[in-house]
């Protein structure tokens, strides 16, 4: 049984690693990137018995302009004269021994417990490379697309939101 806790300074090290062993689904990051990253969200950590870290997920509310995301500014803009709270997974990564454990699954409970004080939860996954595990994974978890967005004939994203 995996246990979700609050990100300790001691995940660094293994969350970049972790997030790097996640590419292209998230973005590569530096070290302090992430750091920066990690500073200004809520980072939920799943780990093993022996508490090593195994996966995270990084939640930010829109309105965090301390983070250059052009997917947030995508969902500020969204939100604009919607009467809807959002709190947006910037990132979420897994071990790749952990993967296929229900792990993602488990983190996103953790972030909608953590998000109650939010109306829905909002995410992007890659359409150009394209991640179909993803998106079939939000999909069974109740999210429904919103939007897409194409940032270079190489890159691209679906939006996707879910109600709380």
């Amino acid at each position: 049984r995996m246990k979700i806790r609050l990100f300790l300074e001691s995940d660094l090290e293994t969350l970049h690693a972790i997030n790097a062993a996640s590419t292209p689904g998230v973005s590569e990051e530096t070290l302090e990137d992430l750091k920066q990253i990690i500073s200004i969200s809520t980072c939920l950590v799943a780990e093993n018995e022996s508490g090593s870290p195994q996966g995270f997920i990084t939640l930010i509310p829109p309105g965090e302009l301390a983070y250059k995301s052009a997917n947030l500014r995508w969902f500020e803009t969204w939100l604009e004269g919607k009467s809807l709270t959002l709190n947006y997974v910037d990132r979420i990564a897994l071990a790749p021994e952990a993967r296929g454990k229900r792990l993602g699954e488990a983190l996103y409970d953790a972030a909608m417990q953590w998000s109650d004080s939010f109306e829905a939860l909002g995410c992007e996954v890659n359409t150009m490379p394209d991640n179909p595990g993803s998106h079939r994974f939000h999909q069974r978890l109740n999210f429904k697309e919103v939007g897409r967005q194409a940032f270079s004939p190489e890159k691209a994203v679906a939006y996707y939101v879910r109600q709380l």
